[in-house]
């Protein structure tokens, strides 16, 4: 059994092109296509697989593009377990003009997924989550059908099975998912969606997520922050961790990478701390690669070992 078991209620396959420039109504003619499995769940089992680590992912899949998601793991050597759903898994599209540098990302809805499939998703994550398993991950979107408190029913199915549940979502699904989560990654909107407030400055910041753990919401919170870093809050406190220094090419599956860093390292029995700085290692080692790819092991420990040490405070 896995140490990290991660779910995708809405997965993708994630295409990534470029053309020279993006103008309305033209035919714009586009390089070839690189086709990757994508989807928050997913994407955090395919960055914990290339750092190492050992993941599962679990995902409803339905028609060609989900046949292909699958076909694109097992080339990865990535395990996965898939469940048949009626429909057919969404597709997203990211396109770069040349001309400028600009990503533009096209995100289309998932199948809707009824009740019976929503039960069948559980029963396969309760099989799959043994005694070894030491993380449960819900990271992406919920598609239509599902109701915003799904996430919340999967923390109690990870908590009843021994393992801690991590947490990386937004909107409705994020604020759905109540109280009792182990870990919760966030990015500074979705910090202000926790709060039901904007957040502005780095006061504030710290503020909102004493806020979160005093509610109980989740025992650790951690804030990306992009060029600024990254924020980490627990019950001792509040600890800033500075960016790696790089020249970005993508921007696609760096939060994905953050947080498979992060469980990788804590399920090799790192401490805390140093578990985010490899996570913040991990996530912009994916910003080193173009389109849809995510972190590479060699860059993310290379940039672990260039973060200097992190500013001082309580966590």
């Amino acid at each position: 059994m896995s140490a990290i078991v991660t779910l995708t209620m809405n997965p993708a396959l994630d295409i990534a092109t470029a053309t020279d420039v993006i103008e309305p109504s033209k035919k714009l003619r586009c390089e070839a296509p690189r086709y990757d499995p994508g989807g928050g769940g997913i994407n955090v089992a395919r960055a914990a697989h290339m750092l190492g680590g050992d993941a599962l992912a679990v995902f409803p899949t339905g028609g060609a593009s989900g046949q292909m998601i699958e076909a694109l793991l097992r080339e990865e050597g990535v395990p996965h377990l898939a469940v048949p759903v009626p429909g057919i898994t969404r597709e997203s599209l990211a396109v770069v003009e040349r001309q400028s540098g600009r990503q533009y990302r096209f995100l289309l809805p998932g199948p809707a997924l009824g009740e019976r499939e929503q039960e069948r998703l559980l029963d396969v994550l309760a099989a799959r989550t043994a005694a070894q398993t030491m993380f449960v991950v819900a990271s992406g979107s919920l598609p239509p059908g599902v109701p915003s408190d799904f996430y919340a029913r999967v923390a109690r199915l990870a908590r009843d099975r021994g393992a801690r549940f991590a947490l990386d979502s937004s909107g409705d699904a994020l604020t759905g998912a109540g109280t009792g989560v182990f870990l919760i990654k966030a990015s500074l909107r979705e910090l202000g969606q926790l709060r039901g407030m904007t957040i502005a400055g780095d006061a504030a910041q710290e503020e909102a997520a004493r806020a979160i753990i005093a509610e109980g919401r989740c025992e650790v919170l951690v804030v990306s922050l992009g060029p600024d870093g990254a924020l980490l809050a627990t019950k001792e406190g509040c600890r800033r961790f500075p960016a790696a220094r790089i020249a970005a090419v993508g921007s696609v599956g760096a939060g994905d990478s953050m947080l498979a860093g992060i469980l990788v390292a804590l399920a090799r029995g790192w401490e805390l701390a140093e578990a985010v700085r490899f996570g913040i290692a991990a996530g912009s080692a994916a910003l080193l690669r173009p389109g849809t790819e995510l972190c590479r092991r060699e860059d993310a420990e290379r940039l672990y070992r260039e973060l200097g040490p992190a500013s001082q405070g309580g966590a």
